[in-house]
């Protein structure tokens, strides 16, 4: 079942948003902010989880702490139609591409790359360069964050060895 079959009330967005802010909050400590016991909590936690509006709790972590020191967006640019499905075959042999999404505009995808430092996203880079159908890449360097809360901000993995 997916999120769009199910009944989604204020409750429901009340308990997805505490736990989007922090996702250790205990159920009872949600209860008590939106009027509900921890019981009932658990449950539409539980519903949300089966129905795939929650796909799972994890930690966010400052990349740096975990060895990744440089960080760009990637634009790329394929030969000819490149299906999305053989661009998400190739993005997943690299543990450095924390995210990646087809786009429109000029360039057929845009990858975020998280790396150890210059060199290791330039090897990185010259490896994308390589796949038969890419044509060229455009790099962005990212300086800083403006929204150091964000998702972006963080890291979901150790950099490789």
């Amino acid at each position: 079942m997916n999120s769009r079959s199910t009944a989604f009330d204020e409750l429901d967005q009340k308990i997805i948003t505490a736990l989007m802010a922090n996702a250790r909050t205990s159920f009872a400590e949600i209860g008590t902010a939106i009027g509900l016991s921890s019981t009932a909590v658990k449950r539409r936690v539980d519903r949300l989880r089966e129905t795939g509006v929650i796909t799972g709790f994890t930690a966010t972590v400052k990349p740096s702490a975990l060895g990744w020191r440089t960080e760009a967006y990637v634009e790329v640019y394929c030969e000819g139609a490149a299906p999305p499905r053989r661009l998400a075959e190739v993005v997943r042999d690299y543990p450095e591409i924390t995210a990646a999404m087809t786009v429109t505009g000029g360039a057929d995808a845009l990858l975020h790359v998280r790396a150890r430092d210059v060199e290791h996203f330039e090897e990185v880079l010259e490896r994308i360069r390589q796949e038969p159908f890419i044509r060229k890449t455009i790099s962005v360097m990212v300086l800083s964050h403006l929204l150091p809360e964000s998702p972006e901000a963080g890291a979901s993995q150790p950099a490789p060895e």
